[in-house]
């Protein structure tokens, strides 16, 4: 079982080695450049020459830092959130307001075309139904 796995580590780190073959180069009659690992007959090749993988440390991702990308997208949306969560809070506050004024107060009035008019007492109650909608739906 030992020597099993001695060999397939020895075939596994020398396959790179065997895939690495050589490669031609030519120009056809018509002008057309052709690749192949086996040069033409009757004609000349040039042998390519492939470089090197580098060694050492990988190098950074073409397109940026990835990470430091994320990064800057996650604290953009965390802004963007917490100014909604800010706007929110604002508006429930506002439509508490406005709502324990329509029910404290049965004499409301209202600007109309440059005019101040009494809410009749269904208005007053629709707008009440209304405002405790708008509440129970976004400050809850």
């Amino acid at each position: 079982m030992r020597t099993f796995f001695l060999t397939a580590g020895l075939l596994i780190s020398l396959s790179p080695l065997c895939m690495a073959g050589q490669i031609y180069k030519w120009v056809d009659a018509q002008g057309v450049t052709h690749f192949d690992a086996q040069p033409p007959q009757g004609r000349e090749a040039t042998l390519v020459v492939t470089p090197a993988p580098p060694v050492g440390k990988p190098s950074a991702p073409p397109h940026g830092n990835v990470i430091g990308d994320q990064q800057a997208i996650d604290k953009k949306v965390k802004k963007q959130v917490a100014e909604q969560q800010t706007q929110l809070k604002v508006f429930c506050e506002q439509a508490r307001t406005n709502l324990a004024q329509l029910q404290n107060n049965p004499r409301l009035r209202e600007e109309v075309d440059g005019d101040m008019r009494r809410l009749t007492d269904q208005q007053r109650q629709e707008r009440i139904t209304e405002a405790q909608k708008q509440i129970t739906k976004n400050c809850m």
